[in-house]
């Protein structure tokens, strides 16, 4: 089932700002909260998209691929995030607990009993940010790269918990384990009830009396870890991909960082790019332009042939239809461009020179004006329309 568009899922128009888009996503997150409709599914598949829709219309980055390439910008499934095809019950809790201050929206307004378990423990982790060069080959189909990241990672000894033993490990003793302490005070309009994290164990809900000799109560190690990326066809120079969870992880257990992956373009030795249309310049010689022939061109999928019709002038452009780039969203393919240029000979036999001379003076080999001396991009504006 195809996504809705995440503007009208807030109900915001596009050049709404982060307060409108926040005021947006908290009426409808207590409108189809699960404590006010239990056991309802469709409010439930509603809350989630609201806070799919937040998780990118609050994220400057995020919002600016989205706007530009749509969900296709934002990867599938929720593994290129912009979008978190998976997100679950935890994750919205966790992520966006905070959106009214220092008070959960949904344990101030509906009593937070039930969904205490669910907040975040530990710190969350740091991004992680890579460059990865693609071809225009890969580019034109998608490509899965298998990369090594050294990073932050869970450790092994303790799981994460940064303690010695189970038995260093204890019930943090101001929280009681909640991770969060509430707070009631008094305003004008009566008494109100806040939620924060606990300023004793920050969120875990536990604390280590003993710390593990392997990570030093951190819960983390520096290590590898090989990461698999799956790029959609069209991505472009400079273009931000990112993966959910496959950060630096949070320290004590706190949830990971996300991994940014940009986009380099590598050069091609004889196609370049010009959005999803890619350019070809070809040499004849001035005999081959005046006479025709055909002659082999490159392009992203292998050559292919072409006739060079009899008085072919410098500055004629051939369209090779959906032989360039697919776009992200994967609508429409590109064309490919060839640019003709006339190749002039610098060294010449005498017979040859003769020739030349002979039919220097011939009336059809005198100059007539045309567009020839026109840019080429001035070319290509005339070309399409």
């Amino acid at each position: 089932m195809a996504k809705r568009d995440y503007y009208e899922v807030l109900g915001v128009p596009k050049n709404a700002d982060n307060d409108s888009i926040k005021k947006a996503y908290r009426k409808i997150a207590m409108q189809y909260h699960p404590d006010r409709n239990p056991g309802d599914k469709t409010a439930e598949d509603k809350f989630k998209e609201a806070a799919e829709a937040y998780e990118v219309l609050s994220d400057a980055d995020k919002k600016a691929r989205y706007d530009r390439y749509g969900h296709a910008g934002l990867g599938q499934n929720g593994g290129f995030s912009g979008g978190r095809g998976g997100m679950t019950m935890d994750d919205i809790f966790s992520q966006f607990g905070d959106i009214f201050g220092d008070a959960s929206p949904f344990e101030s307004f509906f009593g937070g009993g039930s969904r205490g378990g669910a907040r975040a423990r530990g710190q969350q982790g740091t991004n992680l940010r890579i460059k990865v060069k693609l071809t225009l080959e890969e580019i034109a189909t998608g490509v899965t790269k298998k990369i090594k990241v050294k990073k932050q990672a869970p450790c092994t000894t303790c799981g994460g918990s940064g303690a010695k033993d189970a038995r260093s490990v204890q019930t943090c003793t101001t929280c009681r384990g909640a991770g969060y302490v509430r707070q009631v005070r008094s305003t004008f309009l009566g008494q109100m009830q806040t939620t924060t994290t606990c300023p004793t164990c920050n969120g875990s809900g536990q604390m280590v009396t003993a710390n593990c000799g392997t990570c030093k109560g951190d819960g983390r190690v520096f290590a590898e870890e090989t990461i698999e990326l799956e790029i959609p066809a069209g991505v472009a120079e400079g273009m931000q991909l990112s993966m959910s969870g496959k950060g630096n992880a949070g320290a004590k257990g706190g949830p990971a960082g996300d991994l940014i992956i940009s986009i380099e373009e590598e050069p091609h030795e004889l196609l370049i790019r010009d959005g999803n249309n890619l350019i070809h310049e070809l040499y004849v010689n001035f005999v081959d332009a005046a006479l025709g022939t055909s002659v082999e061109v490159p392009t992203i999928d292998g050559k292919v042939k072409i006739k060079i019709p009899p008085g072919t002038q410098a500055g004629k452009i051939f369209r090779l239809r959906e032989k360039g780039l697919p776009s992200v969203q994967g609508y429409q393919k590109g064309d490919q461009l060839i640019n003709v240029n006339i190749w002039t000979p610098k060294k010449l036999s005498h017979e040859e020179r003769e020739m030349l001379e002979k039919l220097r003076n011939s009336p059809n080999f005198q100059p007539s004006p045309d567009k020839s001396d026109r840019s080429f991009f001035d070319r290509m504006k005339d070309y399409f329309q």
